[in-house]
C-alpha cells in the first residue's frame, strides 16, 4: 500500500473530527488541500526537486495524530529554558502543534496568538504564498493541519524585544505533528523571530511545517531557526516568503542535530529594492540527513540577494543542497550571489550540491558556486607540530569552517550564544533536548 493511502483513508473517516477541532481559516483551506494531496500524493525521489529525501518513505510508520486537540501534559516554563544570556526576549511555546498561550506585553496593535482567536485577520492571508496545488508536503500540512501562529506587527511598528518560539515536541507514543506559521509585517514594520525546535521524549516524531512571512515596504524582518532535536525526528518544512518594495529580510537555518531534515525556502522578491539574506547551516554526523532546497526568484529590478549555506557532515552523514535564482525577464540591476561550501570529515560522509541560475535579464551581477571538500591535512600538520592534539585540531577547523554563517546573525548576543553551542554540538557536548542540553 502506498503511504498516502493510511493518511486518505483516516481523512475520510475523521474529515468531521479534523473540521470540529480546527481554526475556521485552515477548514476554508482543507478540501481544495486535500484534493491536492490526493492527485499529488508525497513527493518522491523520481521528482528531480526530491531527488535526494525519500519523502514518502518518511510517512511509512504509523504514527499517531492528535485529531482530539487533547493536551498533553507538559510545563513549557518548567522543561525548557533556552535563555540567551544578555538577550530579553518576548518568549512564546507551541507543544507539539498547539499554541501555548501566555500572556506578554507587546506593542500597540501587535498580535502574536493562535488562529483560532485572530481567524479574520488569518483568513487574508493564510494560504495565498503556500500553494497547495504544486508540492504534496504543503498539501498534507494544511489538509491535516488544526490550528497555528499568527504573529502580525502593524504598519511602522517596531518589535524591540526578538520573539523567542521554542516548538516541543512532546508524546508517550511516535507522533506525527502538523505545524503552521503566519508572519506578517505591515509597511514599515520591524520584527525579529528566533524558533528553536527541541524533542522532549525518546520516541519517533515527524514533523511537518509550513511558514508564510509577508514582509511589506520597507519592513526588516529576521528569522533565525535552531534545530536540535534527536536522531528519531523527522522534520519537513516548507517556509514560503514575500517582500515588497525597500523591505529587508535575513533568513538563518541552523541545524545542530536531527535524524531526517528537509528544509524548502522560497523567496518572491515582488518590490524594487528588496534585499534578501539567506543562510544556513548542518552539522551532521552518524547516519544523520540534511537537504536543503531553495529558491529565489527576482521577479522585479534592482533587488539584492546573498546566498550561503554550508555543511560540515561526519561519520555516515548525508547532505544535500539544490539552490536556484530565477531572473525574470525585466528584472534588470539584479544582484543576485550564491554559494555553498560542504566540509566532508570522513570519507564515508556524503554531500550532494546542485547550485543553479536561470536569467533571463541582461543587465545583472549573477554568481554562484559550490566546494566540497575535506579537512585540510597541511593545516591539521601545522597545528599538530605546535602540540595541538589531533582531535582538538580537527575541532577548531571545523569550527572555523562554519563560523562565516554564525557571524550573519544581528543580534550580537544570540551570536556569541551560537558560537557556543556549535563548538559544544562539534565536542558532542549537547545532551538530549529531553534534558534541556542545548540551553545550558
Amino acid at each position: 500500500m502506498r503511504p498516502e493511502q493510511q493518511y486518505i483513508d483516516l481523512y475520510a473517516q475523521a474529515e468531521a473530527l479534523l473540521r470540529a477541532h480546527s481554526a475556521e481559516p485552515l477548514n476554508h483551506l482543507r478540501a481544495r488541500a486535500f484534493a491536492d494531496f490526493e492527485r499529488l500524493g508525497f513527493p518522491t525521489r523520481r521528482q528531480e526537486a526530491y531527488k535526494y529525501t525519500d519523502v514518502a518513505k518518511c510517512f511509512e510508520p504509523d504514527y499517531g495524530m492528535n485529531l482530539k486537540r487533547l493536551t498533553f501534559p507538559v510545563n513549557p516554563y518548567e522543561v525548557f529554558k533556552c535563555d540567551v544570556p544578555n538577550m530579553s526576549t518576548a518568549l512564546y511555546f507551541m507543544v507539539n502543534d498547539a499554541f501555548h498561550a501566555t500572556e506578554k506585553t507587546l506593542p500597540d496593535g501587535v498580535i502574536i496568538g493562535s488562529f483560532s482567536d485572530h481567524a479574520d485577520l488569518v483568513s487574508r492571508y493564510l494560504g495565498t504564498l503556500a500553494d497547495t496545488a504544486h508540492d504534496g508536503i504543503t498539501a498534507f500540512n494544511t489538509a491535516f493541519a488544526q490550528d497555528g501562529l499568527l504573529i502580525y506587527v502593524p504598519r511602522n511598528v517596531v518589535v524591540e524585544k526578538p520573539i523567542q518560539l521554542i516548538n516541543i515536541l512532546r508524546s508517550d507514543v511516535p507522533l506525527l505533528v502538523n505545524r503552521r506559521v503566519l508572519v506578517v509585517l505591515e509597511d514599515g514594520a520591524q520584527a525579529r523571530l528566533l524558533a528553536c525546535d527541541h524533542a522532549m521524549d525518546e520516541v519517533n516524531f515527524l514533523a511537518t511545517q509550513v511558514i508564510e512571512v509577508f514582509a511589506g515596504r520597507n519592513s526588516v524582518f529576521d528569522l533565525y531557526e535552531l534545530e536540535e532535536t534527536h536522531t528519531g525526528t523527522t522534520r519537513l518544512s516548507n517556509l514560503y516568503v514575500r517582500q515588497e518594495a525597500g523591505s529587508n529580510v535575513l533568513l538563518n537555518g541552523m541545524t545542530l542535530t536531527c535524524g531526517t531534515t528537509r528544509n524548502t525556502t522560497r523567496v518572491l522578491l515582488a518590490g524594487e529594492g528588496a534585499e534578501l539574506n539567506l543562510c544556513g547551516m548542518a552539522i551532521a554526523d552518524g547516519n544523520q540527513h540534511v537537504d536543503n532546497r531553495t529558491v529565489i526568484d527576482h521577479a522585479v529590478p534592482s533587488c539584492r540577494s546573498n546566498e550561503l549555506y554550508k555543511y560540515v557532515l561526519d561519520g555516515q552523514a548525508t547532505g544535500a543542497f539544490a539552490g536556484l535564482i530565477l531572473v525574470r525577464p525585466g528584472a534588470q540591476h539584479t544582484d543576485a550571489r550564491q554559494t555553498n561550501r560542504n566540509l566532508c570529515a570522513t570519507r564515508d560522509a556524503r554531500m550532494y550540491t546542485q547550485p543553479q541560475l536561470e536569467i533571463y535579464a541582461d543587465d545583472v551581477k549573477c554568481s554562484h558556486g559550490a566546494t566540497v571538500g575535506q579537512l585540510d591535512d597541511a593545516a591539521l600538520f601545522y597545528m599538530r607540530q605546535r602540540g595541538i592534539p589531533l582531535r582538538e585540531a580537527r575541532l577548531l577547523l571545523m569550527f572555523a569552517f562554519v563560523n562565516e554563517v554564525v557571524d550573519t546573525i544581528r543580534l550580537d548576543a544570540l551570536k556569541d550564544r551560537l558560537h557556543h553551542l556549535v563548538e559544544k554540538r562539534f565536542r558532542g557536548e549537547l545532551g538530549k533536548c529531553r534534558t534541556c542540553g542545548a540551553c545550558r
